[in-house]
């Protein structure tokens, strides 16, 4: 997919911040819409189902984590599933936490690169339209849960079940390997494609997004039906029966 068929939703309420975030990505050749305030920016995101949010937390009306709440609840596959990268100037881990809880797929610090913010763009859009060739064809399927690469699909026990593309791409990187211990450090190089800057180290990143999965598979705690946590390593996928 080329990236000129590609839309982009920024919503900013700092004009200077939403100016040069629309000029960067529009130069990466995307196409780019804005909105100053939640209640546009969501209902923007719900018309338009841009591919990827760039959503500022602190917004006139509706914030961030209030629109990410709305978006990730939507009965619309294409807007339940957007992928979201939160920018925030709140630097606490408890803010963080929240959005990831939330259903944000990535955040950036402010102040920030925009170079970078456009090879995070980059990176995520890559992962939701092209599969490495050796896994593209091949569904996975134990103990009732069942994830389709090719369509992106993922049910258990013949239900649906909604996924970010962060929670497949990491449950799937899970259960091509059953039994197999994946540090959280291995684990954020399949979400983010990159550990270099101090935000995609926060290992505390992938704890919240296992603790979603469990929760939409039915589990949670050290050992769920299905991802367990290694002491001192990170997490596995589970491959005794339940």
């Amino acid at each position: 997919m080329a990236a000129l068929t590609v839309t982009i939703l920024v919503i900013e309420d700092d004009r200077s911040i939403r100016r040069v975030v629309q000029g960067y990505l529009e130069q990466a050749g995307y196409r780019v819409l804005t909105a100053l305030e939640g209640e546009s920016g969501l209902a923007l995101a719900q018309h338009e189902k841009p591919a990827l949010i760039v959503l500022d937390l602190m917004l006139p009306g509706l914030d961030g984590w209030e629109i990410t709440r709305r978006l990730r609840q939507s009965n619309d596959p294409a807007v339940a599933n957007v992928h979201i990268l939160m920018l925030t100037a709140r630097v606490e881990e408890a803010d963080r936490v929240r959005g990831l809880t939330l259903g944000a797929d990535d955040y950036m610090l402010k102040p920030f690169s925009p170079r970078e913010l456009v090879a995070r763009v980059q990176a995520a859009l890559r992962r939701l339209q092209r599969l490495p060739a050796s896994v593209a064809a091949q569904v996975l399927a134990h103990r009732g849960l069942r994830l389709d690469p090719t369509y992106r699909t993922a049910t258990l026990d013949g239900a649906e079940i909604t996924l970010t593309a962060v929670e497949f791409d990491l449950l799937y990187t899970l259960m091509r390997h059953p039994g197999r211990a994946f540090t959280r450090d291995d684990l954020l190089g399949v979400v983010q494609n990159s550990a270099s800057s101090a935000e995609a180290a926060y290992e505390r990143t992938i704890d919240v997004h296992i603790k979603n999965l469990r929760h939409k598979l039915g589990g949670a705690g050290r050992h769920s039906r299905f991802i367990e946590t290694v002491h001192g390593v990170g997490y596995r996928f589970s491959p005794a029966s339940s």
